[in-house]
């Protein structure tokens, strides 16, 4: 097992291997909320190493990653047991980070100041100044009017400094990123188009009542949500679709002749 001092532990696999001290450091918390989570079911049990200490990968930091934004939202401990069982038991921490990607989408913005000492124990790792400037050039982080302080937005940092380890130079993510925008916004501005037309135009006509009103921009509301789960689950196929396309058009054709005598 090789030993990284800023990030925890590596198994053989190369995957992050966590003492409960660097995971509840890396999420945000305690390690007693670490195992009380853990006591309720809400975390799978740590995989036990040298000397039976328990260790802790990415799916237990997403898990908690995705905890914390259910509670964000309001929800109670008992709903997020419940909703925690309806996932697959082997779900990847990839596919929890879209769960929490999904909770936080129509959750509003909330950015704190943080030191660089805070940031760093945060996401478990140190940051050279290259760092730094990638995640101010992807917009997670802004420097502040202090030397050493910086305002960012909890619920994306994970996601900028996930892409710092990445062979994509910064120009190719910010490319990236600017296509994602540029076709966001004009799926929502066709939809808001769509829903003005067809939803609000025959009320607005109709001369509603106040409680009218009030209904339909609660039922705009409601939509938000599952129009965002819907588009994620679309570019999911898309992505994967192509992908396949991909691999297809790369792989060797095969010969029509007979083969080797």
């Amino acid at each position: 097992m090789t030993v990284h001092p800023d990030r925890g532990a590596a198994d053989e696999d190369g995957a992050v291997s966590l003492t409960v001290d660097e995971l509840a450091a890396r999420a945000g918390t305690t390690v007693r909320t670490v195992r009380f989570y853990s006591s309720r079911g809400l975390l799978p049990p740590p995989v036990l190493g040298p000397r039976r200490v328990g260790r802790y990968g990415p799916e237990h930091l997403s898990r908690l990653a995705l905890i914390e934004e259910l509670q964000h939202q309001g929800l109670t401990l008992a709903a997020i047991e419940r909703y925690l069982r309806q996932l697959p038991e082997d779900i990847s921490p990839e596919d929890l980070a879209v769960h929490r990607a999904l909770v936080a989408s129509w959750m509003p913005e909330s950015t704190e100041e943080t030191t660089r000492e805070q940031l760093e124990r945060r996401v478990g790792r140190s940051l050279t100044r290259q760092d730094i400037g990638r995640l101010a050039a992807l917009g997670v982080l802004e420097r502040t009017g202090t030397d050493g302080v910086y305002r960012t937005d909890p619920g994306i940092l994970h996601l900028g400094v996930s892409l710092l380890d990445l062979p994509i130079p910064l120009e190719t993510v910010l490319a990236s990123r600017a296509v994602v925008e540029k076709h966001s916004r004009a799926v929502a501005r066709e939809l808001n188009r769509l829903f003005k037309e067809e939803v609000w135009k025959p009320y607005r006509e109709g001369d509603p009542r106040p409680e009218q009103v009030e209904q339909m921009r609660s039922l705009s509301a409601h939509i938000q949500p599952i129009i965002v789960q819907a588009m994620v689950t679309a570019f999911q196929r898309s992505m994967m679709d192509e992908l396949r396309g991909s691999r297809g058009a790369a792989a060797p054709e095969r010969s029509e002749g007979p083969g080797p005598a």
